[in-house]
């Protein structure tokens, strides 16, 4: 015949906390209630409060005469003294009175009906938590979906940013090479403009008719007040520096040679090999850093990239 433990453990329970079931009550119908009452307890919480509980409730002693006691304040019944002291040490409650009814033992099919309740609710208990698990889980797959798309916005907008901070630089570059083809293609003009006055003084100075007078050149003076100078009024030079660490702005005499020039870049961690001038287009190597900045073209300013 199998034992009060094993058919606790036939029907389901834990056997650690079938085990403390037993030992707690001492017979298969008060463990029964016992698990039904602390069904919703781990076997931990169980025995923390069992190792801090002051006194165990005594089973029944041999040859003890079973007594009906009953709870007034909850209606529970109980089959001996101590059970109802342990009750009473328990619950709180105190206001106890003797029962001419009798506790009837279940019988085996009422002991398998409690036991099979017992079992449906363990089963509907774990599908709950089951449930829980998946609400959890989808709520962490939210929270850490939003957390990836707020970091990926947050990357997208730096990007942006950047990209609008590149074109800006690109346009003053464009700028600045536009004005320097500007001022180059004028200085172009004004040469041949000053050499074809020069011939024409010449040859009216051989022909003995009157020499002609200088003409402004179109699009270099206005009626109004101008602030352009020629180049030999300028005293510095403004370079800007395409370098490889990023552009750099420097203001030199005009007598700065390109080999200080590049020594001033080399004081920052650059070195330089060539400067580049794209428009005109010409390099300048190591063979030409003796010029000046005057002899080279580049007052009152210049655009070049340092290789």
């Amino acid at each position: 015949m199998p034992s009060d433990l094993d058919t606790l453990i036939e029907f389901g329970f834990e056997r650690e906390k079938a085990e403390l079931a037993i030992k707690q009550t001492g017979g298969l119908q008060e463990a029964i209630d016992w698990l039904d009452k602390n069904s919703e307890k781990t076997v931990a919480q169980l025995k923390e409060e069992q190792a801090s509980a002051v006194e165990e409730p005594p089973a029944l002693k041999p040859g003890e005469e079973a007594k009906s006691l009953q709870c007034d304040d909850c209606g529970k019944q109980f089959r001996s003294v101590a059970q109802a002291e342990f009750h009473a040490s328990k619950s709180g409650h105190e206001n106890f009175s003797e029962s001419t009814e009798e506790i009837k033992p279940l019988t085996e099919e009422e002991k398998a009906q409690k036991l099979e309740l017992m079992k449906q609710r363990l089963a509907e208990k774990r599908a709950a938590q089951a449930e829980q698990e998946k609400i959890d889980r989808k709520k962490n797959e939210q929270i850490r979906l939003k957390a990836t798309k707020e970091s990926q916005d947050i990357k997208e907008e730096l990007q942006k940013k950047e990209r609008i901070k590149e074109a800006q630089a690109k346009k003053r570059e464009k700028q600045e090479e536009a004005d320097a083809r500007k001022r180059v293609l004028a200085k172009l003009e004004a040469d041949k403009q000053e050499r074809k006055l020069k011939a024409e003084q010449e040859k009216a100075k051989r022909a003995g008719t009157a020499v002609p007078e200088k003409k402004e050149v179109a699009g270099s003076t206005s009626s109004g007040p101008t602030t352009s100078k020629p180049a030999s009024a300028y005293t510095e030079a403004r370079l800007a520096l395409q370098t490889p660490t990023g552009r750099v702005m420097k203001t030199f005499p005009v007598e700065t040679t390109l080999f200080e020039v590049a020594h001033a870049l080399q004081q920052d961690g650059i070195e330089v090999e060539t400067f580049t001038q794209n428009f005109p287009r010409k390099v300048f190597d190591k063979t030409d850093f003796g010029m000046t900045l005057k002899e080279a073209g580049m007052v009152p300013s210049a655009a070049l990239v340092v290789k």
